[in-house]
């Protein structure tokens, strides 16, 4: 099969790019952003007539759309920009799977619920975004569904790779360098590697068609909290950092973040037949990809 990833230079993206050298499909790896020494199709998935000259010369059986408004805080004071890439560009490409018969892998988030849910969040619960951030990706949802292309939503939370910027990243470079650190106690998530949602993105193609369609909640197992979180990046890291827990409150932000917003995965286990690994050692792995990446520079 002839598979499309959009915003293939982001974090998602790049797992994909490594797991495609075993594929037996061909890819192209297209963005907006350049990277030296990534080889990397120029696409504007804002710009209809770029995306039909595109798939025009590469005719394609799968879209993989890995690309996204992502800044939550930002998308609060630049709605124009977080609807376009949101939401627009996912029409953009629902449309053209529809025309090209293709299936649409669309990767959401679980931003497009309120996050005062107690419980793991199926993924038939109401949806009711707090953030412009969410908002736009719930409308990007609505835009693939409303398409009739054939097409998986993908939501995850809390992304983190050893590419890019992310809240790994970043507290590797805080818990190694203060003697101590106050995070968040008070909002629950399950911490998600890029490497496995990636791999997931690979099963459900390596399938083939009749790919199952629909809504899918997909995230590594386990509950934590973002101090949970950062305590375990500095003792697997090795960091004598004192992280302590604070709450919301001591850190006032321009966007109502979700308190709770663990996904259900029953769906994505039952239909795809996989082991989701635990968001602990998957960390763990992730960490020492970081340290193997650095001692080679």
């Amino acid at each position: 099969m002839n598979v499309l990833v959009t915003g293939a230079n982001g974090q998602l993206g790049n797992e994909l790019r490594l797991l495609a050298k075993e594929s037996a499909h061909r890819f192209i790896f297209s963005d907006v952003n350049k990277v030296p020494g990534v080889e990397t199709v120029y696409l504007d998935i804002t710009d209809t007539e770029a995306l039909e000259i595109v798939t025009s010369a590469f005719p394609v059986d799968v879209i993989v759309n890995c690309a996204a408004y992502t800044n939550v805080d930002k998308a609060e004071d630049d709605i124009g920009f977080a609807e376009l890439l949101n939401s627009t560009a996912a029409a953009n490409l629902a449309a053209l799977a529809k025309r090209r018969d293709a299936t649409l892998i669309h990767i959401s988030t679980d931003y497009v619920f309120s996050g005062n849910a107690c419980k793991p969040i199926p993924e038939n619960a109401e949806p009711q975004p707090a953030s412009v951030y969410g908002a736009t990706k719930l409308a990007g949802e609505k835009a693939v569904e409303n398409s009739g292309c054939k097409s998986l939503i993908i939501r995850t939370a809390w992304l983190y790779s050893p590419f890019g910027k992310n809240f790994v990243k970043t507290m590797l470079g805080l818990v190694s360098s203060r003697k101590s650190l106050n995070v968040v106690c008070d909002q629950v998530g399950s911490p998600t590697s890029a490497a496995d949602l990636a791999a997931f993105i690979m099963t459900v193609i390596d399938g083939g068609e009749p790919f199952p369609t629909g809504i899918y909640h997909y995230t590594d197992e386990g509950v934590a909290s973002w101090y949970d979180f950062a305590k375990a990046i500095a003792e697997l890291s090795g960091n004598e950092c004192d992280v302590r827990p604070c709450t919301s409150e001591e850190y006032p932000s321009k966007v109502k973040r979700p308190h709770y917003s663990v996904l259900d995965k029953s769906l994505v286990k039952k239909t795809f037949g996989i082991t989701v690994p635990h968001w602990r050692d998957s960390l763990k792995a992730c960490l020492e990809r970081i340290s193997s990446d650095e001692s080679r520079h």
